[in-house]
């Protein structure tokens, strides 16, 4: 079986051998009480055995619901925020036609948007009027159904369904992913007749693009969705197995290495501009699952070549803070030739003939090198193809090594306490009932 594989060569200069030999045992031992459900946040590692234990009745439903969707929408309107909405994204992004949105009549599949991920008000007057005249479909994507960015947009567009379907209409084009059993949006799904999807109890946000959150809005935008589940179950039982043949636990333990060496920035790096948005994936994944206890490496992320004409200056001769994590894309599937021009006016005609994707691989490696030498570590980490297939491997990869890497830091993945600061201080401040010792002090404060 071909697999994801991390090459640790940038490394050499920066952490020896030894090193990595000596945190084996530590790593083996936070991936095996995970997969025997022990430790920290152990009451949310449902997504170890997704791959291979999910609800098949209910994919068999998501087909049903995505090919409903194609025949009768324009726009697929996927309303969530964070875990809600970027693994999806992140999917559609580098899986589909760069502009496949623009296509897409052409192409017989709706346009997919995002919505309830900001609380922009021009966001969303443009995106309501860019709805006028079109046949609309929504996913609504919340555990509880109370999270404000995406409770406020689906109360907007659910006016905006029900004016124009009706009541019974907009219902049978409105699909809630929620909680099986409880919270605000299972009530309001079940009284208004909404399909529904469960997002599963034991399954966090962060880590629940294998479920329904990220499954119907694949398959709607004409994903394999079992392709997927294939590459994760394939790298579910990699990911299982001792740290020799197993490149996520290597990874996990080089992050933390280099963080003990005083590395606090982790770059994650694509060549690939369709893998932006995955890059905002794992930024979530890897922030909020490790960003503890005073502690935790800070994700970013760049896109070369654009970003080298901006960031590259930084990463070349900045503050040696950081590392970077490069995606190596080992096959495109498309290929741009570059064409010879006899005047040479650019002096470009040594790149005639050859494909642009050639020249990304080149432009990789010359970067690779030169921050090496500049003094920056570089972990790549290899992928044969961009394919559904693939896009699964990476997903359980870089979750396993997330888990991994939180445990030998000593933070619990799973949860996320730091986010509730600000979410107390703008109920008060907007006045929510209960808030109005803690408006009067922000007030004063301000």
């Amino acid at each position: 079986m071909d697999r994801i594989s991390v090459d640790l060569s940038g490394t050499a200069g920066f952490v020896g051998g030894h090193e990595l030999t000596y945190m084996e045992g530590a790593a083996e031992g936070a991936a095996h009480s995970m997969i025997r459900g022990m430790g920290p946040g152990s009451e949310f590692l449902g997504w170890l055995s997704l791959p291979h234990d999910y609800d098949k009745d209910e994919f068999k439903r998501i087909l049903a619901a995505a090919e409903k969707v194609r025949g009768e929408s324009d726009v697929f309107l996927v309303i969530g925020i964070g875990g809600s909405y970027l693994g999806a994204r992140a999917a559609i992004d580098m899986l589909t036609h760069t502009f496949r949105n623009q296509l897409y009549k052409a192409r017989k599949a709706p346009q997919v948007l995002f919505a309830g991920h900001n609380m922009s008000a021009a966001y969303m007057s443009d995106l309501l009027e860019m709805l006028e005249g079109r046949e609309v479909s929504v996913n609504v994507i919340s555990k509880s159904g109370t999270t404000t960015e995406p409770a406020v947009a689906f109360r907007m567009v659910k006016r905006l369904m029900e004016e124009k379907y009706g009541k019974e209409g907009a219902a049978r084009r409105i699909y809630a992913t929620t909680d099986k059993a409880s919270g605000a949006l299972r009530r309001m799904a079940d009284a208004e007749g909404y399909e529904t999807f469960a997002i599963p109890g034991d399954v966090g946000g962060r880590f629940s693009v294998l479920t329904a959150v990220g499954l119907l809005p694949m398959a709607v935008a004409g994903i394999d969705i079992g392709s997927v589940m294939a590459g994760a179950a394939d790298y579910e039982k990699v990911a299982s197995g001792g740290f020799p043949g197993n490149d996520c636990l290597k990874y996990a333990s080089m992050r933390n290495i280099l963080y003990r060496k005083g590395k606090s920035v982790e770059v994650m790096v694509s060549y690939e501009p369709s893998m932006a948005m995955f890059t905002e994936w794992w930024k979530q994944l890897f922030g909020e699952s490790e960003g503890k206890d005073q502690k935790g490496i800070f994700p970013a992320g760049v896109g070369f070549t654009t970003d080298l004409h901006s960031m590259g200056q930084f990463i070349q001769d900045g503050a040696r803070i950081m590392f970077e994590t490069v995606i190596n894309v080992d096959r495109s599937a498309k290929s741009a030739m570059i064409p010879d021009d006899p005047e040479d006016c650019d002096g470009l005609n040594f790149l005639s003939g050859m494909d642009m994707g050639l020249v990304n691989r080149k432009a990789a490696q010359g970067t690779l090198l030169a921050h090496v030498e500049g003094g920056v570590p570089n972990v790549a980490v290899n992928v044969p193809e961009v394919s559904a297939y693939w896009f699964g491997q990476l997903v359980y990869f870089f979750e396993m090594a997330c888990g991994v890497s939180c445990r030998l830091m000593g933070v619990n993945p799973f949860d996320q306490p730091g986010v509730e600061g600000y979410k107390r201080n703008m109920f008060a401040l907007l006045g929510k009932p209960g808030y109005e010792r803690e408006r009067a002090e922000l007030e004063a404060r301000l």
